[in-house]
């Protein structure tokens, strides 16, 4: 993810207000008796005070409310400014993607949601997003801020072994030496395709020179082979807009999302039996200025997306025949879910997916909202917004105790 919108300084303003409101409700529910359903993992920018080092902090999840408290101690992230982060389906490990230090980290998970530093990987070049199979056999990172590369990591135990794939992205043809800057990942529920969004800076470079004719936006589509090996799909790339920014794929490996951080949009595919992608014939679909991050829920019937410039979420029912996104409808009559300012980072609780959480970059703060499971609509959860560490990036949760997690089959 990228943080280096100067359009919106001016937000901050009201963050100190929010902040302190916040902190004081979080700590009143300190001495509240909740039910924890989840533990919810934040990444921040950086640590207290000048220290450059960021951090990982975990909040216990409310199972009747959906509202966070501060839980097991904070950690350090292993590195610096951490801009994504990943938890294995079975939820023993979590990872982090530090782009200050280019370094990917690995954490040992407890049940109670205790995080432990194990081994790391150093890349050649910043990571800017992860994510693993449902598999829990390899990850996948995108990284470079003047190329773009994908690297496929063979996960054994958790233990994150030397990369059996390493593809430099370009374009066909006469803008094979575009600069393309990879901004997501994406692997289908059965394991079987790897999609990457990345922009070409060449075409687009708002406030420099731009030396490419080329369609800014693109989505790389590879298929995993034997030994993890990575072939490209035929056909690809496919256009995706201007600024793709963050891509998600459903639970019945049918259909693609990616959000258009230039154009506020969201941009549907379907997924061909070869892995092949096709526009969905009434897209692209309208969002918030600057959507960033998107989450598809553990159902596959609801698309929520985070809009940074309008500190909202958008809400979306999938109908599931064709994939379209329609706008649900909120209990307000409103369709904009405000949160803190500038979410980056969304995701459903892990758990009983009857929970939404944005991670807001200038708010300093996790925004909470509770999941109607019968339309899609959000509604605030109590005392939200909760107060994080400074300029908080990612976000990852997992499942507390034995009982039965949301089911994917929509």
């Amino acid at each position: 993810m990228k943080f280096s919108k100067s359009s919106q300084l001016f937000l901050v303003s009201r963050v100190s207000l929010i902040a302190l409101v916040g902190l004081f409700l979080a700590t009143a529910l300190t001495s509240c008796e909740i039910t924890t359903i989840d533990y919810l993992f934040v990444a921040s920018s950086q640590g207290g005070g000048t220290s450059p080092a960021g951090q990982i902090q975990t909040y216990d999840v409310d199972s009747q409310s959906g509202a966070v408290r501060a839980g097991q101690p904070t950690v350090l992230s292993g590195g610096i400014n951490p801009v994504s982060m990943v938890v294995t389906h079975d939820t023993q490990n979590l990872y982090v993607a530090n782009q200050g230090s280019s370094t990917v980290v690995h954490f040992d998970l407890s049940g109670v949601g205790i995080l432990t530093q194990k081994d790391s990987v150093t890349l050649s070049a910043p990571p800017v997003f992860l994510t693993d199979n449902i598999a829990d056999t390899y990850l996948y990172v995108v990284s470079g801020t003047s190329s773009a590369t994908l690297s496929a990591y063979p996960l054994s135990s958790g233990v994150i072994g030397s990369p059996v794939a390493g593809i430099n992205l370009s374009l066909p043809g006469s803008f094979a030496g575009d600069t393309l800057i990879p901004t997501g990942v994406a692997v289908l529920a059965n394991n079987n395709t790897v999609y990457v969004t990345v922009y070409d800076q060449s075409a687009y470079n708002p406030g420099g020179a731009v030396t490419s004719l080329a369609n800014p936006g693109w989505v790389f589509g590879f298929t995993v082979g034997s030994g993890g090996a990575l072939t490209p799909v035929s056909g690809s790339p496919w256009q995706a807009g201007v600024k793709p920014s963050a891509i998600t794929s459903d639970p019945t490996n049918r259909f693609v999302y990616v959000t258009d951080f230039a154009s506020n949009q969201m941009i549907g595919y379907t997924i061909q039996s070869t892995g092949a992608l096709s526009f969905m014939v009434n897209g692209p679909f309208r969002t918030g200025n600057e959507p960033e991050s998107i989450v598809v829920d553990q159902r596959g019937l609801y698309i929520y997306v985070a809009n940074e410039l309008d500190s909202s979420v958008s809400a979306y029912e999938i109908n599931l025949a064709t994939g379209t996104p329609s706008a649900a409808v909120n209990v307000t009559g409103s369709a904009t879910n405000i949160t803190d300012t500038a979410p980056v980072s969304i995701l459903v609780d892990a758990a009983l997916g009857r929970y939404v959480y944005t991670a807001n970059h200038l708010g300093n703060s996790v925004s909470g909202f509770q999941l109607n499971p019968n339309t899609g609509a959000l509604t605030p959860t109590q005392a939200t917004p909760y107060p994080t560490g400074f300029q908080p990036t990612a976000l990852a949760s997992i499942n507390h105790g034995s009982h039965a997690e949301q089911s994917v089959a929509p």
